[in-house]
């Protein structure tokens, strides 16, 4: 079996573990502005940047996979 035939499992995992990262990461800032919603800017501004982060490192890990199948 070639090695191009697990591609498209790792570009699946990829994207299902940045998926399930980005819910829960979604799911407990609403939570958090659920239970103080004064504290929505200050919740919404410390979630952006591991948002951010978790979309980078899903990018990354789907070029390096490509770049695997390249080289």
């Amino acid at each position: 079996m070639e090695a191009t035939a697990f591609m498209p499992i790792g570009f699946g995992l990829i994207t299902i573990g940045a998926g399930l990262g980005i819910g829960k990461l979604a799911a407990a800032a609403a939570e958090g502005i659920a239970r103080q919603p004064e504290a929505s800017d200050k919740i919404s501004g410390a979630v952006n940047l591991p948002l951010f982060l978790l979309e980078g490192v899903a990018i990354l890990a789907e070029v390096f996979t490509f770049l695997m199948l390249i080289l």
